[in-house]
């Protein structure tokens, strides 16, 4: 694992030499969100940049027909709406809180700003981008060839990796939206990790998992995603970068102010 600094959660802040953090840190923003919160709906600009604390979204795919199915999910290790350095952009997913946490945001503006300064900053946007491009490769794949108990075993091992304890707060309708199946799928699933002893209880709003057995009750997509991903943070997360390594001829100019106070990202009614 890489080393983090006290004080920091967010892996991709932690790894930033103190120089490159404090282009950001003067403009964040705290924030705290709940369960069913959206953050970015499809079709809107990515716009702010958030880097969570703690918690796990969930990047949803609308379908026309009205179903819906994750792509990704995301906890601390990442930064929801960082691709916006590419410049002003719409979202393609709707990214939805599964489980509450906390975040540090910032202006997509001041993001490209220091993004523009920083080639340790630059670094660890790379890092993260060919992260959440593999999971959304590995995603895809198990999704096609995969069956429902595999799937859903992997995605209660993602959520768990993202929540302390072996209580998720995590219900069936939510599994479904996840998995892109109907509710019964959800319930009959559930009953056969039961069976396995890899979901201990079932309780309304929870699931208790034991870890060891539904690690084998997963398909092989978790462990081969996950391996893969952790090599790439702690071997090229860590690397030390030049501070202030400006692009040429950038022309970013920052054009808004954060004011600094901390607000809550409002439950999203549906």
């Amino acid at each position: 694992m890489t080393a983090h600094r006290a004080g920091i959660r967010n892996r991709l802040l932690a790894a930033l030499p103190q120089a490159d953090l404090d282009l950001l840190t003067p403009y964040f923003q705290k924030v705290s969100f709940e369960p069913d919160a959206v953050l970015v709906r499809a079709g809107d600009e990515l716009d702010p940049v958030y880097f969570p604390h703690s918690g796990a979204i969930a990047f949803m795919l609308d379908m026309p027909d009205g179903q819906t199915v994750a792509t990704t999910l995301m906890g601390r290790e990442g930064a929801l709406a960082s691709f916006s350095v590419l410049g002003p952009s719409l979202s393609s997913v709707t990214a939805v809180a599964r489980v509450a946490g906390t975040a540090s945001l910032i202006s997509a503006a001041r993001f490209r700003a220091a993004f523009a300064q920083s080639a340790a900053i630059r670094n660890v946007v790379q890092i993260h981008a060919r992260a959440v491009l593999l999971q959304l490769q590995q995603v895809a794949a198990c999704n096609a060839l995969h069956r429902v108990d595999g799937r859903m075993a992997r995605w209660l091992l993602q959520l768990h990796d993202r929540v302390p304890g072996d209580l998720l707060p995590v219900t069936h309708d939510v599994l479904a939206q996840l998995l892109g199946v109907r509710r019964t799928t959800v319930t009959l699933t559930m009953s056969k990790l039961r069976q396995a002893g890899a979901v201990p209880s079932d309780r309304r709003g929870s699931v208790e998992i034991d870890r060891a057995r539904l690690e084998k009750a997963a398909c092989d997509c978790y462990a081969l995603m996950q391996r893969k991903i952790d090599r790439m943070y702690c071997e090229e997360l860590s690397a030390p970068q030049p501070a202030h390594a400006p692009l040429r001829e950038s022309a970013i100019v920052a054009s808004d102010e954060a004011d600094g106070k901390s607000r809550a990202v409002s439950r999203a009614g549906k």
